[in-house]
């Protein structure tokens, strides 16, 4: 048995932690709301965020000092916007000894970091190559009622990757591991822009070769993207990459889709997040997307075109006649460029 302390409890969050105490460890569920705590040592439920009886080895903690007393691993799960305030409180709690992993899903706009360098310049005395992130095509809601699901963990560190793949690994959720954080980070957090994609084409009442089209040729930006900045193509095409893309564009689980859909139908971005009252990541990281590939002059029309509709009042129609009238392509010239690509690094 060990102790981890798993910082957020929202939907993912508090999966992450079912799966860790079905494991037989000691989970501390890290909340800022002093009534969810509250609420979830009482009921054993976390009812806003998933409809389901959590493990009596979960017990919520309000109090950061106190999740984490004498833990081995922390598990960050809150949303981007929150990584760094976070990571600057644990530098008060946290000691030498251990593992943190994450699993949230994002890049920052303005700087363009990854999650983890995010924690590596906020937490002290911690190495950016000790990180492990945890990614992959998984609904919390599945994960929960412990549906098969299969996940990838990476980190620079190898027993650091493992150790994290044996915390988590059990019949129903099946973990690999990888040394391309890079790749593993950016797959994650650049298809939740292809999900809002996805949903606006379902809301504007396009059928499924759109979608197709959609998630063929945003897995193209994705894995464009992704190779500038050192990532290794191959990884696109595994659980992080093209499975979780497959996952988030098609499911109505998915908080980005949904979102997407209401764009399409027609509602005002402001409008649609008041709504859903949860984090919908694919808007904050289209910003950050569209600068990185200003900054790296990598062309990403589709991701392009969803940033005039989130944040220049673009039509969703008026997008989707500018993508179909583009310019004619050789569809293999991408395939041939992201290898030469590869082959420079």
């Amino acid at each position: 048995m060990k102790k981890v302390a798993v910082l957020g409890a929202g939907s993912w969050g508090t999966a992450l932690a079912i799966v860790l105490a079905d494991n037989g460890h000691d989970v501390r569920l890290w909340t800022y709301k002093e009534e969810q705590a509250k609420t979830i040592n009482s009921t054993h439920k976390n009812e806003q965020y998933l409809d389901v009886e959590l493990p009596e080895k979960i017990q919520a903690h309000h109090n950061l000092a106190s999740a984490t007393d004498d833990v081995e691993a922390v598990v960050l799960v809150v949303p981007t916007k929150a990584v760094r305030e976070v990571c600057q409180q644990l530098n008060a709690v946290l000691n030498d000894e251990v593992t943190i992993i994450h699993a949230s899903k994002g890049i920052e706009p303005g700087s363009l970091k990854r999650i983890s360098q995010m924690i590596s310049e906020e937490i002290n005395n911690y190495n950016y190559e000790d990180i492990v992130v945890l990614s992959g095509p998984s609904h919390a809601e599945e994960v929960a009622l412990r549906h098969p699901t299969t996940v990838t963990v990476s980190s620079i560190n190898e027993k650091n990757a493992k150790y994290t793949q044996d915390l988590f690994f059990n019949e129903s959720f099946r973990v690999y591991t990888s040394k391309d954080i890079i790749g593993i980070e950016l797959g994650g957090a650049l298809k939740n822009i292809i999900a809002l994609g996805a949903g606006i084409s379902d809301g504007l009442g396009y059928g499924d070769n759109a979608k197709s089209a959609l998630i063929t040729r945003g897995l193209a930006e994705i894995t464009r993207l992704g190779t500038s900045l050192g990532a290794n193509p191959l990884s696109f095409l595994g659980l992080p990459g093209v499975g979780d893309l497959i996952v988030t564009c098609t499911s109505v689980h998915s908080r980005n889709w949904r979102a997407g859909n209401m764009l399409g139908q027609g509602k005002k971005l402001d409008d649609i997040l008041e709504q859903m009252g949860m984090v919908v990541e694919g808007v904050r990281t289209t910003k950050a997307a569209f600068q990185f590939a200003e900054k790296e002059n990598v062309e990403m029309p589709i991701t392009g075109g969803i940033y005039q509709i989130l944040f220049k009042d673009k039509t969703p129609k008026e997008v989707v006649e500018q993508l179909m009238n583009r310019d004619k392509r050789e569809e293999m010239d991408d395939l041939a460029s992201l290898l030469r690509n590869r082959e420079v690094k």
